[in-house]
């Protein structure tokens, strides 16, 4: 089932935590939807949901405008929100038929539903541990079984990996990795990594516009003609680490230049990430400016360009 977003934007009092956003996920796609802090991520997810009401523009899920037919999409979503929807006094089997029966799940389905996603998930064997007892990767698995209690066609999972250990991760990506191409599903993350093992495509919003849009091979393309360097220098002579960004930021073969560290060990050891212009080894260039103004190379290795850093650039200008 296919999402498609409108020209989406969203006001709270004078702030505009949405701009005007607009893109289509297909059927069976897994997307990666990222963005800092304050982006307008979870916010975009909440008005997809129904959740939220827009200021402007529209959503519609498998063709249903999500204003004007809350009911008829909420039976196709299934929403793990950032804060999971718990109740701590209720037994995981009670409250996940609780859910089910909120989801207009047919009751003689609901015994067969409870099931299924209790072996997923694998909370057989807590099924009548209250969730209050439970520790917080546990809350989640049982946060994620709701979300699939009605089978929906429509996942959105708004940071699901939250509380999970590295083998609960692993399990996790192997649930969706068996779930794509067969359901819908919108990933919003800070697991980079998770984006990078699961998803097709990235969404990319910051200050609640669209930054990139795109698949993860493209992207990572886009970049991958930038080298990164890390460099560490000494300077006896007492140069100030602005006073060597500058020089570094005047070679020819630097797109860019950032201090890692402030001044160290008497004002002399000064630490800095670079990029080179279109692949361009800039070793030769660096060791001829510290002969030239009597720095001394400590330490200068590449750095391969990861998703973290791509975001980093994209997200920061």
């Amino acid at each position: 089932m296919s999402v498609v977003v409108k020209h989406l934007t969203k006001y709270f009092g004078q702030v505009k935590a949405v701009d005007n956003i607009t893109f289509k996920i297909d059927p069976g796609e897994v997307v990666g939807f990222l963005g800092p802090n304050g982006a307008g991520k979870t916010t975009s997810i909440r008005i997809i949901t129904g959740f939220l009401k827009p200021t402007s523009g529209t959503v519609e899920v498998n063709g249903l405008n999500v204003q004007k037919n809350p009911y008829q999409v909420h039976r196709l979503i299934g929403y793990l929100p950032e804060e999971n929807p718990l109740y701590p006094d209720m037994d995981i089997i009670d409250y996940l038929d609780f859910i089910a029966k909120i989801q207009d799940v047919p009751k003689r389905n609901i015994p067969d539903r409870i099931r299924a996603v209790l072996d997923t998930f694998q909370l057989q064997e807590m099924k009548h541990i209250d969730i209050g007892a439970l520790s917080k990767g546990y809350r989640q698995r049982v946060g994620l079984a709701q979300s699939m209690i009605h089978d929906p066609q429509i996942l959105m999972l708004d940071e699901p990996t939250n509380g999970l250990d590295p083998n609960q991760i692993l399990e996790f990506r192997r649930f969706v990795k068996e779930l794509k191409g067969d359901k819908t599903i919108i990933l919003s993350t800070h697991a980079l990594s998770e984006v990078q093992a699961l998803c097709d495509r990235v969404i990319i919003i910051g200050r609640g516009k669209i930054i990139e849009d795109t698949s993860i091979h493209d992207l990572q393309r886009k970049f991958e003609g930038r080298l990164g360097f890390l460099v560490e220098l000494e300077s006896p002579n007492g140069s100030s680490i602005e006073e060597v960004q500058e020089y570094l930021e005047n070679l020819s073969a630097i797109e860019a230049v950032a201090a890692l560290s402030g001044n160290e060990d008497g004002d002399k050891i000064l630490k800095f990430y670079i990029e080179s212009r279109n692949d361009a080894d800039i070793r030769k260039e660096i060791f001829q400016l510290c002969v030239d103004r009597n720095l001394v190379l400590l330490d200068l290795h590449r750095q391969h360009l990861r998703m973290e850093d791509i975001f980093h650039q994209l997200t920061t200008k």
